[in-house]
């Protein structure tokens, strides 16, 4: 019996990993333009980055995260997620003392989390995100927020509605926490036991509940926003005012939570409105933890960011039925006649390479009709036909496949003049 892929991984091909590249080059690109630059980190991290960095009563370490021991008996975990680890690195290479401040960094790369696959949603999936670390500025939550707006309607999103909320700061969320707990604890008994060991522990994670999203409670619990000190609605209020100054739409949506104790003020999502899209319509996700470096071992320092799935955003992509501006054509086929042409074609094919055109031959000694016949396939521009007679007269006859047109050119000077054609 053949081996398959795992469960809830994919394989992409040749055809639709150049859309990803595309992606991800866009991404990247938008991000220099904002000043942010790329880190990498290691796809596998101790268990505990994970567990201090997510939170122990996450869904993700409680039960999605791949965890094994290495031979020297560590515990060591697939990165479920990319800031826990950018804010270790921060922390480990003292970015802190870094002359430019805040730290701005984004990510790309696969990350790890056993769930039920379904559509849009792997075990393996890529995450884009982007950390700025070290200020307490609102403008700064507008600016993130903008640099993932500015992504998706770069690669031609339009159906997106982006929900904005604030958790307050310290004292507001102690507030809240207290208000929840008198709310939900006396029918928590109602609730799924995730939910039951989640309000003393950390309530705000009840709203977030997948099982009980429908009881009566949820619908009337407190909202965060009526607990708001007068310095956590200011600074709510200067982040509005910041996308309104660059004409971000957004909703105010007081359900929209973050639920772990470390995240403060900005809480926002990117979602898809596009017809078909499904059920789940998050794209994007992103906030302000303020204690998270400091949780972790490092110095008190702000932070926000956000990231997203590149397979969700190709889903949202096909919904509106986006196609992304991928070329795949080869600039010169070099067709080969006889056995005497093949190493000449073989050093031209090599010189067109370097000069920097997307080149290709016959590797299996086809007939020159079938020779044509694959660089029709691979939408070669040109044709450059090269045989015994062709040699013996320095020249190489050239076809344009979209005109139709022939001319000779010398073969000792053949790529110079390919360069007036081409460009």
């Amino acid at each position: 019996m053949a081996i398959q892929i795992p469960r809830g991984t994919q394989d992409i091909l040749p055809g639709e990993v150049e859309k990803w590249n595309y992606i991800e080059g866009v991404a990247k690109s938008i991000c220099q333009n904002y000043q942010y630059q790329e880190i990498r980190t290691p796809i596998f991290e101790h268990t505990e980055l994970f567990q201090k960095g997510v939170g122990d009563t996450t869904d993700i370490v409680q039960k999605e995260m791949y965890t094994f021991k290495d031979r020297g008996d560590r515990s060591l975990t697939l990165r479920p997620e990319g800031t826990a680890s950018v804010a270790r690195s921060f922390i480990e290479h003292k970015m802190f003392g870094n002359p430019n401040q805040p730290v701005k960094l984004f990510y790309n790369g696969p990350m790890f989390r056993y769930e039920r696959p379904q559509a849009g949603r792997f075990r393996q999936f890529v995450q884009f995100g982007v950390e700025a670390l070290g200020s307490e500025d609102p403008a700064i939550d507008a600016e993130v927020i903008s640099l993932a707006m500015d992504i998706y309607k770069q690669l031609g999103l339009k159906n997106l509605k982006l929900v904005i909320n604030s958790l307050g700061d310290k004292e507001s969320r102690i507030a809240h926490r207290e208000a929840l707990i008198n709310h939900f604890k006396p029918r928590i008994h109602e609730f799924c036991s995730d939910c039951q060991n989640r309000l003393e522990k950390n309530p705000l994670r009840i709203l977030d509940c997948k099982k009980d999203r429908d009881h009566e409670l949820m619908k009337t619990a407190p909202s965060i926003l009526d607990y708001l000190n007068e310095s956590s609605k200011a600074y709510f209020e200067q982040v509005l005012s910041y996308l309104d100054s660059i004409d971000v739409e957004y909703e105010v949506d007081a359900t929209l939570v973050r639920g772990l104790d470390y995240y403060y003020h900005t809480a926002f999502e990117i979602m898809s409105n596009a017809e078909g899209f499904g059920a789940i319509t998050t794209l994007c996700g992103g906030g302000r933890y303020n204690g998270l470096v400091q949780e972790m071992g490092g110095p008190e320092t702000p932070g926000i960011g956000f990231a997203f799935s590149v397979e969700r955003l190709i889903a949202a992509l096909k919904a509106e039925h986006i196609e992304l501006p991928v070329e795949y054509d080869v600039d010169c086929y070099v067709v080969s006649i006889g056995d005497e042409a093949k190493s000449t074609a073989f050093k031209l094919l090599h010189d067109l390479r370097t000069a920097g055109f997307s080149a290709e031959k016959d590797y299996l000694n086809r007939k020159v009709k079938a020779q044509f016949k694959s660089a029709d396939r691979l939408q070669s521009k040109f044709v450059a036909v090269l045989g015994e007679d062709e040699i013996k007269q320095n020249k190489v006859n050239l076809k344009n496949m979209q005109t139709g047109d022939q001319i000779e050119l010398p073969l000792d000077t053949f790529v110079e003049e390919f360069k007036k054609l081409a460009y």
